[in-house]
């Protein structure tokens, strides 16, 4: 396995988890969760946002990833 597509099942598993902390947020009464799914969400878009910027980084640096 590449470390592109390493990277890549790494951001969607990432995406998935901030898609699943959004939707709780959005499903709890509760307000002290909803702030903690919320604040957990963004944390996951950090990290996304890190993980996709390695990512074109790698894209550009490494001639075999030049043309997808």
């Amino acid at each position: 396995m590449t470390v592109m597509t390493q990277m890549q099942q790494t951001i969607a598993g990432i995406e998935s988890a901030a898609a699943s902390m959004k939707t709780f947020s959005l499903e709890t009464q509760d307000q002290q969760a909803k702030q903690e799914f919320q604040q957990l969400a963004q944390t996951f878009e950090n990290a996304l946002q890190t993980l996709k910027n390695r990512q074109n980084y790698i894209m550009q640096q490494e001639p075999q990833y030049r043309n997808q």
